[in-house]
């Protein structure tokens, strides 16, 4: 876009996108943040930070495509910001909380964290990784949800081998080429799924922040939504299912 272009463009357009960039790079600002709870041992203050982080990937996509950042922000590559910002926040935080907590065995707690750190680079690289030839939007295998799985762990207060086992279980599936459906993005009972999935964002919300003393029943209601998240991946789709925008 030449600059004359976009001195055409209208003001108001282009602070609002450039607004939403700023707002998906304070990720970073509450990465960091938890990353110095994490050194102090402050569980619940990391985790707080990590939540917080968590809400504005999960935000930042949607105001992204009302501000149509790659129009009035063209300058900024988003997607880039988007995948350094998770790599941070999904993977080297909670990798660096699976080291610090005691939550694995102390044997196994760096080799754990290295296979994390080596096989989600190879997931967030991969070409195909969110999106295939009909433009549908998904994750090609087990998409680096490391902090989900971390809280859920500090949740359940497992035996450390049982979180060592889940572990290893999860770095198989970044091989396993299942797509797991964008739930913001997949068609197929799309009002249902946005529903549940912000349900599921609200009362997970809440009851890790009561650590650590989280309700037991959440464990177990939080899994039917991830039963649905499953059976929803896997139902075969097809081209007049996919959303493209």
């Amino acid at each position: 876009m030449t600059l004359s272009a976009k001195q055409q463009l209208p003001l108001k357009r282009l602070i609002f996108a450039h607004a939403v960039h700023l707002f998906t790079a304070t990720g970073a600002v509450w990465g960091f943040l938890a990353i110095l709870a994490i050194f102090q041992h402050e569980w619940r203050l990391s985790i707080y930070w990590m939540i917080l982080a968590i809400m504005v990937d999960g935000f930042d996509g949607m105001l992204a495509r009302k501000a149509d950042v790659k129009t009035y922000a063209s300058g900024i590559d988003g997607a880039l910001l988007d995948n350094i910002l998770d790599y941070l926040n999904y993977v080297i935080v909670p990798a660096l909380f699976l080291v610090e907590s005691g939550i694995l065995p102390e044997l196994y707690k760096l080799p754990v964290a290295f296979l994390i750190l080596i096989t989600s680079a190879y997931q967030f690289t991969q070409v195909d990784a969110k999106t295939d030839e009909t433009h549908s939007y998904f994750f090609k295998g087990f998409p680096s949800y490391w902090n989900v799985v971390v809280l859920y762990m500090l949740a359940m207060r497992l035996n450390p081998w049982i979180n060592l086992a889940i572990l290893v279980f999860f770095n198989i599936l970044v091989f396993v080429p299942i797509k797991y459906v964008y739930p913001s993005r997949d068609t197929r009972l799309k009002k249902l799924t946005l529903i549940l999935s912000y349900l599921y964002g609200i009362i997970g919300v809440w009851a890790i922040m009561q650590y650590p003393d989280v309700p037991g029943w959440v464990v177990g209601v939080s899994f039917l939504y991830v039963a649905y998240y499953i059976v929803l991946s896997l139902w075969p789709r097809n081209r007049a299912q996919v959303s493209v925008g």
